[in-house]
């Protein structure tokens, strides 16, 4: 089926993005990574009671590093944030990060990352390490996105339905925002009595919606997720400013999830700004540009999840979305 193009995070310029994973023989789980080799300004904000993240506090609009070179998003649960080590070393190989000395090899880079709660879904100890943020690393490219149960998508959970990863993007005012998230909620994302997901008004999917519903099993039980996420955007924001970005993103988290940012959720959502372009200098005007630029974050991180939805196929026995309703049928 033909379809408008949704568009995806690299539509901002010098955005990378990387899968490695591994599924089947016991795994379902692993890596993604958004890659700003040169930097971008960053920010982060986390809602829900079940976070697990790293070298987010830095990110603080008073603290004293200003740009990050990549955000690692992985599963494992606590144990995937090792993932970023991984990113760090590729990162330092090629001298990327906050200087420390005088010679090209003296930085830090600087990997803020989260984490998705997806263990039940593979052989307990089975869980992404360094090696996987090197390899989602070195797959990084600047092209089409892969999206579904891919990266840290691979063991992702939407409710009672198979998650995924997803991404969107737009243009506003001339400026490029781009989003890309992993779909792992303990609530739901789609009308079961329609098929429709929550978020469908959010954009044109190119798709015709079922009017039918699914019998999709119950879950059983609580169970811990995370959705997690970057939106990214060519503008030259600070710290402060990127830190709205992210807070709006939330708010399309909040329309794609029903409920979001619950105890069972450690929902994140990071920001990155290029700088390419500048934003007007005028008080008033800026702070209008600037939420315009918020409310696209918000549309755009909810397509990205209805796109993990929509992308994802059955893993560890989670059936998928299209599993039920292979009538919506999708180029993503």
């Amino acid at each position: 089926m033909s379809r408008p193009e949704p568009g995806r995070i690299t539509d901002v310029a010098g955005m990378l993005v990387g899968h490695h994973h591994r599924v089947g023989s016991g795994w379902a789980t692993g890596t993604t990574v958004v890659l700003v080799p040169e930097g971008a300004t960053g920010a982060v904000d986390q809602r829900g009671g079940a976070p697990g993240t790293r070298e987010t506090n830095l990110l603080e609009p008073e603290n004293l590093v200003q740009r990050v070179n990549a955000i690692c998003l992985s599963g494992g649960s606590a144990y995937g944030l090792a993932a970023a080590d991984g990113v760090m070393r590729w990162l330092s190989e090629r001298h990327h990060g906050f200087r420390v000395g005088p010679a090209p090899h003296e930085v830090v880079p600087i990997v803020p990352a989260a984490v998705i709660f997806d263990l039940p879904r593979g052989d307990w100890g089975n869980r992404p390490d360094a090696d996987f943020g090197y390899a989602a690393c070195e797959a990084a490219s600047s092209g089409p996105v892969e999206q579904g149960s891919v990266g840290a998508g691979a063991g992702a959970r939407a409710g009672s339905l198979k998650g995924g990863v997803g991404t969107a993007g737009e243009i506003v005012d001339g400026f490029t925002v781009g989003g890309l998230a992993v779909l792992n909620a303990a609530g739901e994302a789609v009308r079961f009595d329609t098929g429709t997901p929550f978020a469908a008004d959010e954009g044109d999917f190119g798709v015709a919606w079922p009017s039918r519903p699914g019998e999709v099993p119950a879950r059983d039980g609580a169970v811990l997720n995370t959705t997690v996420g970057v939106v990214a955007v060519d503008a030259a924001l600070t710290k402060a400013e990127c830190r709205r970005l992210t807070v709006a993103a939330q708010d399309g988290l909040a329309r794609a999830v029903r409920p979001a940012h619950t105890m069972f959720d450690g929902d994140t959502v990071f920001a990155l700004a290029t700088g390419a372009k500048e934003l007007p200098s005028d008080e008033l005007a800026r702070a209008v540009a600037l939420d315009t630029l918020c409310a696209a974050a918000a549309r755009v991180f909810a397509r990205t999840l209805v796109h993990g939805l929509l992308s994802a196929v059955s893993v560890g026995g989670v059936p998928a979305y299209r599993d039920f309703w292979p009538e919506v049928e999708t180029t993503m």
